[in-house]
């Protein structure tokens, strides 16, 4: 299977411009380009979950819990244990 060159892109776009005809093809191409852009920003956020675990730790590390090498389940616990008790 061959690579597309210069000359069959443009027969691509000028077929493709025939067929939505110049309006269309701007607003063509700038939903392609919404859908790129959101594509790339979805790819390079952290997942949520991990966002979510950072925000476990920085909590934990504020009301003094030690966090090393430590779940975030029993992380959670220590933070429960540590609130009930100041109340």
């Amino acid at each position: 299977m061959a690579l597309l060159g210069w000359p069959e892109l443009i027969l691509i776009l000028g077929i493709v411009l025939l067929i939505f005809g110049a309006s269309r093809l701007r607003g063509l191409a700038k939903a392609v380009g919404e859908s790129v852009r959101e594509f790339k920003k979805a790819t390079s956020e952290e997942p949520p979950k991990l966002k979510e675990e950072e925000a476990i730790l920085e909590a934990a590390r504020k009301m003094g819990v030690e966090t090393e090498g430590k779940s975030v389940e029993l992380i959670l616990n220590e933070m429960s244990e540590k609130s009930a008790k100041k109340k």
